[in-house]
């Protein structure tokens, strides 16, 4: 065995595989004294190309340009596989021409898909959360009078008490508010929070373009309209690595155990606690719980969207340089790609069964083997209002690929015009040209902007209130998109 194994690696082609099983315990893992699993994410990431019988992976690309496996910034390499699956087509070949049919055959069809396939699925015996406001402090922010009420959700674990689970989050309201306020909750990534990280140094030579006009924190832009904000920490209740799989939420509904192919990852488990959030919100007097906003940036962006599609309380979103595993479509070659996702660093973001689409040996299977792509995740938010963004290449977010989510985004289109909503227009109409940098699209009911820095929510942010003001007014007529929930 080890000789046959040792020869292997010398006919592989360095920098081809990213992954290669060793002759070793595949699945054998030892709980500690409460009897909850400890595995390093190399651990359990390795557990889980032992239960898919995956020997080796397919390397991600370098973000830096250097090594075997480049990153592509050629936009003509980047569509190797430009048939999209259609997300007006049931499974049994029919097309779909009514929103009945939507509502009750397709939209059900791709949610199961995207259980199984990308995401993983909410365990049905996820426990009830029970909020505490925890304490209320008057303050200023920029000059802006507020109220801001630090939260906990205490997470009932007493089917396994060997994992706490807290859910953390700040309501930031306006003081001296006459009336229930319309909510922005951002997906926040530490608490307290961090300082946001400088963005990517752009992979291209040249002058270096002028930097955006990013204008006003984000949080004063919102409060100046009279409006509340919400700061979700999500790594409160589910840590941002594979290492946490067996603690936080996932641990607490797996008893402390790995988890099964099919199970959650962080993305799904993030946005689950984003709708526990909102069923606070549905409480709190001071709220207008029929105008809530999710708003996320980057790895943030991808759980957004996520919420977004999942969760119908969320009346419209803000998902920021989203890239890869958000709104970017797997079947792109340009910036950060499902192989970056699928390694060791990120592939607790998704469910086990997404690692099997960078899958080398013993066979090879693709994007383009995906039954779904990220076009159907967006039209999983029909039809609510969603704006994307993202920066350039140049100014350094071509990792994020903006272009790749705005063609996403058209492919989308199809289904928020069969609900009666506008797919991405401009003032003529239904468009799927590129607009020029800066030039944003905001008469649809899907919008689109890209901004000429660099992986930053704040230069595009100006453009969601506005975009959001129309959905967002308390005049607005509450209801669920299709008259009865889903």
């Amino acid at each position: 065995m080890r000789a046959s194994f040792l020869i292997f690696v010398i006919l592989l082609p360095p920098g081809l595989a990213q992954t290669i099983v060793p002759p070793t315990r595949p699945n054998i893992v030892d709980p500690d004294s409460t009897g909850t699993v400890q595995l390093t994410a190399a651990e359990d990431h390795q557990r889980m190309l032992d239960l898919l019988h995956i020997t080796a992976l397919r390397p991600g690309v370098s973000q830096n340009g250097q090594g075997p496996n480049r990153v592509n910034w050629d936009e003509s390499k980047a569509n190797p596989w430009p048939n999209l699956p259609n997300p007006l087509l049931l499974n049994n070949g029919k097309p779909v021409k009514t929103a009945k049919v939507w509502w009750t055959e397709r939209r059900p069809q791709l949610v199961e898909l995207f259980d199984r396939e990308i995401l993983g699925r909410v365990p049905a015996n996820v426990p009830a959360v029970h909020w505490e406001v925890v304490s209320t402090t008057p303050g200023t922010y920029n000059g802006v009078g507020t109220i801001t009420k630090h939260l906990v959700g205490h997470v009932d674990n007493s089917a396994y008490p060997a994992i706490t689970v807290n859910i953390e989050a700040d309501l930031i309201l306006p003081a001296g508010a006459h009336g229930p306020v319309p909510i922005v909750v951002e997906l926040s990534g530490a608490y307290p929070p961090a300082p946001p990280r400088p963005a990517t140094p752009a992979p291209v030579t040249g002058p270096k373009p002028p930097a955006p006009e990013v204008g006003p924190p984000i949080k004063q832009q919102v409060l100046a309209k009279g409006w509340g904000y919400a700061l979700l920490y999500h790594n409160t209740y589910q840590a941002d690595n594979g290492a946490g799989l067996t603690q936080g939420i996932i641990g607490l509904c797996d008893h402390g155990q790995p988890r099964k192919l099919d199970d959650w990852g962080v993305l799904r488990a993030w946005a689950w606690g984003s709708s526990r959030l909102m069923d606070y919100l549905e409480t709190d007097p001071a709220v207008d719980a029929h105008h809530v906003a999710i708003e996320g940036h980057s790895r943030r962006g991808k759980a957004a969207l996520v919420a977004m599609a999942y969760e119908p309380r969320f009346v419209v979103a803000y998902i920021s340089s989203s890239g890869a595993g958000g709104a970017d479509l797997a079947r792109r070659r340009f910036g950060e790609q499902l192989e970056n996702i699928a390694g060791t660093g990120e592939y607790h973001w998704m469910g086990g069964n997404y690692l099997k689409y960078a899958e080398l040996s013993p066979k090879e299977i693709t994007p383009a083997d995906m039954p779904v792509d990220m076009h159907e995740l967006i039209a999983l938010c029909a039809p609510r209002p969603v704006l994307i963004d993202g920066g350039t290449l140049e100014g350094g977010d071509g990792w994020a690929d903006t272009h790749g989510t705005f063609i996403a985004e058209v492919a989308a289109g199809p289904v928020y015009r069969l609900l009666g909503k506008k797919s991405l227009s401009d003032d003529s109409g239904p468009t799927e040209t590129l607009p020029p940098v800066g030039t944003a699209l905001l008469a649809g009911d899907l919008a689109f902007v890209q901004h000429p820095g660099g992986h930053n929510p704040q230069p595009s942010f100006d453009t969601f209130l506005e975009f959001a003001t129309r959905y967002m007014a308390p005049a607005a007529a509450a209801k669920t998109p299709n008259g009865e929930g889903y």
